[in-house]
């Protein structure tokens, strides 16, 4: 088969196509022949081996040769164990243990996947799992009337985000940088801001939650963004800022009578699956920026990495 690897860390330029051995699905795994899969910032972030626990598992060199774990497509055989699904079945899933997902087969755990939803296209579902599981997640402190920030919209996981707040009747202030203004706002936010222009956390409104999807300031500047009895919480970020919103950010949000912790995402079907039937049922849209195929991956990467994706992106094998 066809298959982008990597064999160290770098740019897009130490991506390559080659022709692999196609792997054989083990105990309680699924053989899917991929149709789409989905890029996440920890594609571009396990690429480049930073942060630091990109490289959780390959200290020196990539413990995966192929990335992609956000994958839609069509079971081609399974393992011994496995009773849920068999030949033909169109599913999707984050494969972020084993990834593989740009190349046109992946082994993935039968556990990390779930039946598509009718009325749902395989290259929209890729791009549900993880950033799915994020948005649900991150936003179930949202209430009506609240006031929430995210910090990061423009991007896939953001664009959940904003949707699913909007849903549960909070006033939504979306961050990203210039050019993602216009989009933000068609996804939903009442308010945006660039952050090379407006700081968040000096604008005096006080949120009642702040979903972070990359955290780079102090923990004193996100008690300063948050309302009396407000909720921060992070998901992405430096290793610096991720490590004092653990430590001195549960201290200080207790001090304060306030929340500041980092968002511990649940992985697997039960916390991406909701948001793939409300996407089926059209009350959720999956904003696609552009596909790309296999000789691609490499611009689909920086495309995401470098902060031009408007929602997701997706590489499209066949």
């Amino acid at each position: 088969m066809r298959a982008v690897v990597y064999d160290r860390y770098g740019g897009p330029e130490v991506l390559r196509v080659e022709e692999v051995r196609a792997p054989a699905p083990g105990n309680g795994q699924v053989l899917v022949r991929v149709a789409a899969t989905s890029v996440n910032l920890s594609d571009w972030e396990c690429l480049r081996g930073s942060p630091a626990y990109a490289r959780i598992g390959g200290l020196r060199s990539p413990a995966r040769r192929v990335l992609g774990s956000d994958i839609a497509g069509v079971v081609e055989g399974v393992g011994e164990g496995v009773t849920r699904f068999r030949a033909g079945d169109e599913v999707y899933g984050d494969n972020l243990a084993l990834k593989g997902g740009f190349a046109e087969y992946a082994v993935v755990p039968a556990s990390a996947l779930a039946h598509k939803p009718h009325g749902l296209g395989l290259v929209a579902a890729s791009t549900i799992p993880q950033a799915g599981a994020i948005a649900l997640q991150g936003t179930r402190w949202a209430t009506p009337g609240a006031r929430v920030l995210v910090n990061g919209a423009g991007g896939g996981s953001g664009a959940f985000v904003i949707q699913l707040a909007k849903r549960a009747g909070a006033h939504v202030t979306g961050v990203d940088n210039a050019e993602k203004q216009d989009f933000m706002r068609s996804v939903g936010a009442d308010e945006v801001l660039d952050y090379a222009r407006d700081d968040f956390t000096r604008t005096g409104q006080g949120f009642d939650l702040v979903v972070d999807l990359v955290a780079h300031r102090s923990v004193l500047a996100y008690r300063r963004a948050l309302a009396r009895h407000g909720r921060y919480r992070c998901v992405g970020g430096s290793v610096p800022t991720m490590l004092s919103v653990l430590t001195a950010g549960s201290l200080l949000g207790a001090v304060t009578r306030r929340s500041i912790g980092v968002l511990a995402v649940r992985q697997g079907p039960e916390h991406f699956g909701p948001l793939g039937d409300l996407c089926a049922a059209g009350e959720v849209v999956c904003h696609v920026d552009r596909t790309f195929t296999l000789d691609e991956v490499p611009a689909a990467l920086a495309h995401v990495g470098e902060g031009h994706a408007l929602g997701k992106v997706v590489v499209v094998p066949g």
